[in-house]
């Protein structure tokens, strides 16, 4: 049961929302609180294609900053804020716009996929973007005969390789939420709770372990749609624990057990109720993205949803 404060809070920022014209977009990751209060609930494929048919002056973003450099990017008008600067991303941070110009000296000619965990830098100096929920859709829609780069993450870009055959070069990057995740404890779910569906994240460390063990490789949106449609009762879901929030909230009659507790992001939970308050109160912190960077990161952005 929610606090006083939070209802105070909560009434509080839905009043300064309407004030300054402004919506609220969260990740699935954000405190249940905040996922309650916020105008859309996503994914980054999902958050990415509702800033960019937003109306409202204000984007308050309710996750991690490239995020909020995408609905920058996307929504060049409209003033975006985050409630915490320092609310970053250790995936986006395993590449630099330097080090993928060097690797793309390597590989003249091939064609740069880039997850949209990355900075706006990066996204300029790639072809086209995906999510975890298009990577394969993205990758397919490449000719043949081009070879491609994947930054930054290499248990996603595993995964698109393995599903389209194609020859992938990988980015040796990962998210430290997702490798907390290891198979031994599901295994031990699975023995445990026998006719529960083991949805993953294909982010996940213990990706090649687990594989073969999963029902479906999801990115959290189609764990959140999967968890809906499926008539299962019991659920092992591997992917940040923030998840759990929006699965338990719209499915009251299912059961849900996290593969790995201890995988709690804590850059999205920098994110509370106080600093969106803040946030709203003082129109902080904007983030902007160069325009010459902006541009160039666009088209990589439109080419995924033209896809998508």
């Amino acid at each position: 049961m929610a606090s006083i404060t939070e209802v105070s809070l909560s009434e509080k920022i839905k009043e300064l929302k309407k004030k300054q014209e402004g919506v609220i977009v969260a990740h699935n990751y954000q405190i249940g609180e905040i996922q309650d209060l916020a105008d859309y609930v996503g994914d980054s494929l999902g958050m990415a294609k509702y800033a960019a048919t937003v109306q409202s002056k204000v984007i308050l973003v309710c996750g991690v900053h490239f995020m909020a450099e995408s609905a920058a990017i996307m929504n060049p008008k409209k003033t975006v804020l985050v409630p915490d600067l320092e609310a970053g991303c250790s995936l986006s941070e395993c590449i630099t716009v330097e080090q993928l110009q060097a690797w793309k000296k390597e590989h003249p000619g091939a064609v740069v996929v880039t997850y949209i965990n990355t900075s706006a830098a990066v996204k300029a100096e790639s072809d086209i973007c995906c999510t975890s929920s298009n990577a394969l859709k993205i990758v397919e829609s490449i000719p043949q005969d081009k070879e491609i780069l994947f930054v930054p993450d290499m248990y996603l870009g595993q995964w698109v390789r393995t599903q389209s055959k194609r020859k992938i070069h990988l980015w040796n990057g990962s998210c430290h939420t997702h490798v907390r995740i290891r198979p031994e404890p599901i295994e031990q779910l699975k023995k445990e709770h026998t006719s529960a569906e083991f949805l993953m994240h294909p982010e996940c460390g213990c990706l090649t372990a687990c594989m073969s063990m999963a029902d479906r490789i999801l990115s959290t949106d189609g764990i959140i749609k999967r968890a809906k449609e499926s008539t299962a009762k019991e659920f092992i879901i591997a992917t940040e624990t923030g998840i759990l929030h929006r699965l338990k909230k719209e499915n009251p009659d299912k059961i849900f057990y996290p593969a790995a507790p201890e995988a709690t992001c804590e850059f999205m939970k920098k994110n509370t109720l106080e600093n969106v308050l803040w946030s709203l109160e003082d129109i902080q912190y904007e983030v902007t993205v160069p325009e010459d960077i902006a541009i160039k990161a666009r088209q990589a952005l439109e080419r995924m949803m033209a896809i998508s």
